[in-house]
């Protein structure tokens, strides 16, 4: 499994748009996305890469996507941005058998659940979810898929407040287990990309067996 070290930097009163600019003079390297699980049946592979660093009690987080048309048709947080173009970021804080599943479209949408598996999840509040910072290249209003060649760019800040079910959760010197992935279910191809491979037989990204682990340097 990937191991990724999230670096700490220095930054104050962080924005989301300050985001990629923060961790280029940080000289931060993107890491690749690019796992096609189920080639056969989606064989779709956009070119996909994230990158993160963390600053005091949050995480910065930054994708980098290039694919073949972009959708945001999500209209507000909690919904089906997974139909979306959306980049998704699943962690499990501490060894609770439970984790986050963090899911942001090309427009800033965001979902996020919590539990111990696919089933039964709970959709944190609207109000934690305003916590989190956002940043999108291609602006924060929905819009009906786009087809032809996009770049775009995401940026989130993340404070461990989002992880609501771990209070006094710690950054520094923590690991955790987590994978990214890019998915576009109702896109026009529809496509399932992880940073850690998947041995499953179909679609599944709720399955922390095949999670990685993310390492927050001291």
């Amino acid at each position: 499994m990937n191991n990724y070290l999230v670096k700490s930097i220095s930054a104050s009163d962080v924005k989301a748009e300050n985001v990629p600019s923060l961790l280029d003079k940080a000289e931060i390297p993107f890491e690749t996305i690019d796992n096609v699980n189920w080639a056969e049946a989606f064989p779709c592979k956009p070119n996909v890469a994230f990158r993160m660093a963390y600053v005091g009690d949050k995480i910065l987080l930054n994708f980098r996507v290039e694919e073949d048309s972009v959708r945001a048709v999500a209209p507000a947080d909690n919904g089906r941005v997974w139909e979306d173009s959306c980049c998704e970021f699943f962690v499990s804080p501490t060894d609770d058998g439970t984790y986050y599943n963090i899911e942001c479209n090309c427009a800033g949408t965001l979902l996020v659940g919590f539990g111990p598996g696919r089933e039964g999840r709970q959709h944190l509040p609207v109000d934690v979810l305003q916590k989190v910072g956002r940043w999108s290249s291609l602006g924060r209003q929905p819009f009906d898929e786009r087809v032809g060649k996009c770049h775009w760019q995401m940026a989130l800040v993340i404070p461990t407040s989002l992880f609501m079910h771990h209070p006094n959760l710690q950054l520094q010197g923590n690991s955790m287990r987590a994978n990214f992935y890019k998915c576009g279910d109702k896109t026009q191809k529809p496509h399932f990309l992880s940073w850690n491979p998947i041995a499953l037989p179909k679609p599944d990204f709720h399955c922390p067996p095949f999670f990685g682990t993310i390492s927050f340097a001291r």
